[in-house]
């Protein structure tokens, strides 16, 4: 009877061991996803929500984002860590330079998690590494365009996904003050420049 408790008690062991041991290999990467918007653009992320099916819904908290679309810096923004991965992300926000809302549903195609968990290089202080493109990165633009990137790091991000949100109505005075110091810091850019709508 011992010996069969014993047995027993190897065999489960053993079990929760590879069981551990195959979820540390498929989970143990920290996964990101951020929002960013090109310079000179800011929005204000009034919400974002993540779903997974059968195992959460959560909001994450993102405000105000003016940065990074492309080029040095970019893509990249505010966010933080998801846990699970979502398959469904809300994004409603509104834009300072076009005094608009817009609203976006994301559905993230199923082999995308496949997709970034592919391993790609990334340069450190020490040397060359390679791992998965752990961010998600959700580009804002004008014009209501959105596009998606996965990275490790700048420069080495891959767009995945390109699509167009729909503007919704909202007041602008509700972000009065934001805008009067949004204009102070960008009046002049948008005067010389305007706002394009096309080219993100």
């Amino acid at each position: 009877m011992i010996k069969k408790i014993l047995a027993m008690g190897i065999v489960a062991i053993a079990l929760l061991g590879s069981g551990c041991s195959a979820w540390s290999k498929a989970d143990d990467t920290l996964w990101m996803i951020s929002i960013a918007a090109p310079q000179h653009y800011e929005v204000w992320v009034t919400d974002m929500f993540l779903e997974k099916t059968g195992e959460r819904s959560w909001r994450q908290p993102i405000g105000t984002v003016g940065c990074c679309w492309k080029g040095p810096h970019g893509p990249t923004g505010a966010g933080g860590g998801v846990d699970p991965f979502p398959e469904l992300i809300l994004v409603n926000w509104f834009s300072y330079a076009e005094q608009k809302y817009y609203t976006k549903i994301i559905k993230v195609p199923e082999d995308l998690l496949d997709r970034m968990r592919e391993p790609a290089t990334y340069v450190t202080q020490v040397d060359v590494r390679s791992g998965p493109r752990n961010l998600l990165t959700i580009g804002l633009a004008p014009g209501g365009t959105v596009v998606v990137w996965i990275s490790n790091q700048i420069g080495n991000e891959i767009e995945v996904m390109r699509m167009q949100a729909t503007e919704v109505p909202g007041d602008p005075d509700d972000f009065e003050v934001g805008t009067r110091n949004y204009l102070e810091k960008h009046g002049d850019y948008l005067r010389e420049h305007g706002i394009p709508m096309e080219g993100w």
